[in-house]
């Protein structure tokens, strides 16, 4: 600069201005994607982590799975959803929420009969088991219709699901602690998404037939 000349500002940054403006935008965009995630997981889709073999073979030990929130603000509660809930009182589990499928909705009529599951009497065709005649009867959980007392039935009242998990020799479930409420429900179960070898949706197909005898 000559002696005597004009100073110019041409209003770049020096680096300590640089460096501030730098730090303030990677901190917004941090603080955006905590906000961002926080979001997600409270409201839309969490993550989850299978630590028992109770749902084999859909879900084994170490699946890693994403779990929908928004499911049942869409759409009512379906027979063959895998759910996430909150364990409900009287469960004796050590985690705080529980991984089972949906068997039988409000008003229906659960009964196990050699080995086999039957709602409203229809027999209950469940391709996702490794056998179709390994469900153990039960006596009548808690929570179930007091007006239909019966060894391994349960008639659902309003605003209960009777769930399972469909590996049914080593599976806690409503067959001991009763209906869940579906206010404990926290989502439904879409896609395995880990190990990268069972990367997969859930399958959730069931069907109850109808036995008529002539």
């Amino acid at each position: 600069e000559q002696p005597g000349a004009e100073h110019v500002d041409l209003g770049i940054p020096g680096a300590a201005g640089g460096v501030r403006r730098a730090l303030f935008e990677w901190g917004t965009v941090i603080v955006g994607a905590i906000v961002m995630a926080l979001f997600v997981k409270a409201f839309l889709f969490q993550a989850y982590y299978i630590p028992s073999p109770s749902m084999e073979p859909t879900l084994v030990n170490g699946d890693r799975i994403i779990v929908n929130k928004l499911s049942y603000e869409l759409h009512a509660v379906n027979r063959g959803d895998v759910v996430v809930f909150v364990a409900p009182p009287g469960s004796g589990s050590d985690v705080k929420d529980l991984i089972k499928r949906v068997i039988a909705l409000s008003g229906e009529t659960v009964s196990m009969s050699e080995g086999r599951v039957r709602i409203d009497g229809g027999l209950l065709l469940e391709p996702y088991l490794v056998s179709q005649n390994m469900t153990k009867g039960f006596p009548p959980p808690p929570g179930c219709d007091a007006s239909l007392r019966a060894a391994d039935t349960c008639r659902v009242p309003a605003g209960h699901i009777f769930v399972l998990g469909d590996n049914r020799p080593r599976s806690s479930d409503s067959r001991e602690f009763g209906l869940v409420p579906e206010e404990l429900l926290k989502g439904k179960v879409d896609v395995r998404m880990w190990p990268p070898t069972r990367l997969g949706f859930i399958d959730c197909s069931c069907f109850v037939i109808e036995i008529r005898v002539e």
